[in-house]
């Protein structure tokens, strides 16, 4: 029996197995939410702020102080550089980006300027692609390295392309690749909006999304550095806007969400976000914030989740190189912590790896999703997100996913 024969006999074996698994969509696993529970009857009748508010009331747009303590912690600002709002950090990013285009902030209303078009690190995170294209912004590709955006590539980009107006990043544990920038990509991204300084009508904006901030599989891992720190080194910091939230933290649905930038980016961003709402759910950031009591709180609690998450991607590893290892078919990232693997297959094959596995009974994010326009230009890129799962899923689905690569690709040797 050939090689090819073996694989699409072990392909049935799998597929008569009847199984049903996801590995889709990048949300905590009912384990993890399990250890927010204590959310619920943390405020015991008190629902009175540091600063002495009730927070049963409207007002305070900004949010409470001590959920914009915890909010500092978790990208790196001093509490008065941070808003607190609702659960959704992407909702957040969507208004800002509104704002960049219909209005401005601290500078002109970028529907002036002929044309927008967004730099996109490309694989990247499908939702920030949606948003942009839904507000009408087009969107150019820039590849990743295992140190962050292609800067070479990004520079010449801001320099010799006025339409490019801002860049999307997902510094830390990267999404989907997992790789955390490197001292010199942060410096550098920090450094681009001076490059514009002689065009006042074009500015150029960082949008930091810092969505993992914590999100470390274990206690020494490689640090970020400060874009807010360089940011000030550069005098860009009225041009970088940051974004976090405890969505992967807490309850997915449930969490609070951060804004942090420069004084003039938050009076721009409250004024704007005063024309649609008199204050954010005050009484579940004050859960937040006496659940997680102070950064100390909050790094326990995200060990917790390393706890959990861990054996999932070790399984993923030991699966990949199980199957895949030494072939020449594929490969893929090893991450230290957030919530996704890279895995590149051979040019033109990705969709119909993920189009054999959904018929085995395995769920995978479309091929393409991580790209702008759901267009991977090589259909290569498929992004495996394991922690809703359970381990021993998480086993059997990688088990599926390198036998499909493998068929798929002997296949195409034999055509």
């Amino acid at each position: 029996m050939s090689e090819l024969e073996q694989l699409q006999q072990r392909y049935e074996d799998l597929r008569a197995q009847g199984l049903s698994l996801n590995l889709t969509r990048g949300k905590p696993g009912a384990e993890q939410l399990d250890l927010s529970d204590d959310l619920d009857g943390i405020l015991e009748g008190n629902y009175e702020s540091d600063d002495g508010g009730d927070t049963r009331n409207y007002g305070g747009i900004r949010g409470i102080p001590e959920i914009r303590e915890i909010g500092g912690h978790i990208l790196g600002l001093d509490s008065s550089n941070v808003i607190a709002a609702g659960n959704s950090s992407l909702q957040l990013m969507y208004y800002l980006v509104d704002q960049l285009v219909s209005q401005g902030l601290a500078g002109p209303p970028l529907r002036s300027k002929p044309s927008i078009t967004a730099i996109c690190p490309v694989p990247g995170y499908d939702r920030h692609f949606t948003l942009t294209d839904r507000l009408g912004i087009e969107m150019v590709n820039v590849s990743m390295t295992d140190d962050g955006p292609n800067m070479d590539e990004v520079e010449e980009l801001v320099r010799n392309e006025l339409s490019t107006s801002f860049m999307w990043c997902v510094p830390k544990h990267s999404n989907p690749t997992g790789c955390t920038y490197s001292p010199s990509t942060v410096d550098r991204i920090a450094a681009l909006p001076a490059i514009r300084n002689e065009k006042p009508d074009a500015p150029f904006y960082v949008l930091w999304d810092n969505a993992y901030a914590l999100h470390d599989f274990a206690d020494a891992t490689a640090e970020l550095e400060s874009i807010n720190e360089r940011g000030l080194v550069h005098g860009t910091q009225d041009r970088i806007v940051q974004f976090g939230s405890t969505s992967k933290m807490t309850f997915a649905g449930g969490g609070v969400a951060f804004l942090g930038g420069s004084d003039a980016i938050l009076d721009g961003f409250e004024q704007y976000l005063s024309a649609a709402t008199v204050g954010f759910d005050k009484v579940n950031q004050l859960r937040h914030a006496r659940f997680f009591r102070d950064e100390a709180g909050l790094r326990a609690h995200m060990s917790n989740h390393a706890r959990i998450l861990k054996p999932k991607f070790e399984a993923v590893q030991q699966g990949l190189t199980r199957e895949l290892g030494n072939r020449g078919i594929a490969k893929w990232t090893q991450p230290t912590g957030g919530y996704f693997v890279s895995l590149d297959v051979n040019s033109g094959l990705a969709s119909k790896v993920v189009d054999l596995a959904q018929l085995a009974g395995l769920s995978l994010t479309p091929a393409g999703a991580t790209f702008p326009y759901g267009n991977d230009p090589n259909d290569s890129n498929i992004r495996i997100a394991p922690t809703f799962a359970t381990l021993e899923e998480v086993v059997a689905a990688i088990e599926i996913l390198g036998v499909c690569v493998r068929l798929v690709a002997a296949r195409d040797i034999e055509s």
